[in-house]
């Protein structure tokens, strides 16, 4: 279910006199940060900046399906070709590639919970829905599997069971493109399988088990924080700010050795990084007036997302001063060239 939050003293009046609010819409693991900047946009301008929070899929559904009142969709994952396709169909062209930071995709359990520390092969042969026969035979198999223990001795003899983002989302779309992606590599026979027939590969290395053990949570990750805290044998997957922003509930799980934090999803140590974006309508489409472009200039803004900013003290990872720069300068053009509004 999408969240809406309407940030902002009063309307933005338009230079005809019509009112309309900027409206963004997109992904659930980006919303925290673009509510913040939304209120703080808001607090400076007066601008009406509705948030809301459709998942990284949804957002770039509608924001391509050529709605004139949503200005911008925020993703956890690059915009996909079909993505692009609908929205040069659509008319909504160009767009504006905006990268906001960096972001983890972190496993947690909550705060008491036995510590854990899980290999990529470990993951994978846990949540796949079907296994190779052997490394060298990769004849698929139901995955037996039903403790954690069964694949590794030294992790617990709890259940595997593992909330995670549905299809829809950028988090899902991350998370078995980079973990198990890594996890299905370690069998030869499928690392094999990636050269010779990849989309095979990446359907293997992408379908998750439906028996109960992978379980989808929706987009609201707060909801599943408070599962992961009311089940402590359970695990979730979600982006590192919510872990940040919830160390008195739940607590990250190593990859490979390797705790998610700032400084681990900075310099890329953690294995499983990836990057946010914003897509912005360019064009005659970008009316300075409506004030879109002005409220991705705060979230590029040194004080919002450069280090220190107030959006890395809520959990994201600034890019770098030159990275942040160069994505300034996109949006300055883009407004420069967007002429009066039609």
């Amino acid at each position: 279910m999408a969240a809406a939050v309407l940030l902002s003293g009063g309307m933005s009046a338009c230079s005809d006199g019509r009112q309309e609010p900027v409206r963004i819409v997109g992904s659930s693991t980006i919303f925290p940060f673009a509510a913040k900047t939304a209120e703080t946009y808001a607090e400076r301008t007066g601008v009406v900046v509705v948030v809301e929070q459709t998942g990284s899929g949804g957002g770039h559904k509608l924001f391509c399906s050529g709605h004139a009142s949503i200005d911008a969709t925020t993703s956890s994952r690059p915009q996909k070709p079909s993505e692009a396709a609908l929205c040069a169909r659509n008319g909504v062209a160009p767009v504006i590639e905006i990268r906001l930071g960096n972001d983890g995709i972190v496993l947690a359990r909550a705060v008491g919970a036995v510590p854990m520390d899980i290999d990529p092969l470990t993951l994978y042969s846990a949540l796949a829905r079907e296994l190779p026969t052997s490394g060298l035979d990769c004849t698929p198999t139901p995955n037996p599997y039903e403790r954690w223990s069964e694949i590794d001795p030294t992790l617990p003899t709890d259940m595997i069971t593992v909330y995670g983002p549905p299809p829809t989302s950028g988090t899902r779309d991350a998370f078995v493109e980079t973990a198990m992606e890594a996890g299905a590599r370690a069998f030869p026979c499928l690392a094999a399988m990636e050269k010779d027939t990849p989309n095979i590969f990446r359907s293997r290395a992408h379908d998750l088990r439906e028996d109960g053990r992978w379980i989808d949570a929706g987009e609201n990750d707060n909801a599943l924080i408070r599962t992961l805290a009311n089940a402590p044998t359970t695990l979730g997957v979600f982006g590192f700010s919510f872990l940040d922003q919830n160390t008195d509930k739940v607590r990250g799980i190593a990859m490979g050795g390797v705790l998610p934090s700032q400084e681990t999803i900075r310099n890329k140590s953690y294995p499983v990084v990836r990057d946010l974006f914003l897509y912005l309508r360019g064009g005659s489409a970008l009316w300075a007036d409506r004030g879109a472009a002005d409220y991705v200039l705060e979230f590029t803004s040194e004080e919002a997302s450069g280090p220190g900013g107030y959006l890395e003290e809520i959990g994201l990872i600034p890019l770098s001063d030159a990275e942040r720069a160069e994505m300034r300068q996109r949006v300055e053009r883009a407004k420069a060239n967007a002429g009066p509004r039609p």
